[in-house]
């Protein structure tokens, strides 16, 4: 639902998946982008893309981060090699 809307209204989605900074940035660039959008209309995705992109990214770290914390409290699993 998160990139639902983070399509169609960029900055509110990055606001409220915690990334206050990206969602400022987006906001600084979906004004630029609206004006500039009426001569070239594809620039109209890019602060779409800008939060899309920033949302998956921080779902990978966290569950990066929560699989790290899993070996680091439970170790390696029985059949990983070094």
């Amino acid at each position: 639902m998160i990139y639902v809307l983070a399509f169609f209204l960029p900055p509110l989605g990055l606001l409220l998946n915690g990334q206050v900074f990206a969602a400022v940035f987006n906001a600084i660039l979906w004004v630029f982008c609206f004006f500039i959008g009426w001569f070239v209309w594809p620039v109209w995705l890019i602060p779409s893309a800008h939060a899309i992109f920033a949302i998956a990214m921080r779902n990978d770290a966290r569950r990066h981060r929560e699989l790290v914390d899993a070996i680091e409290k439970h170790g390696a699993p029985p059949e990983w090699k070094r």
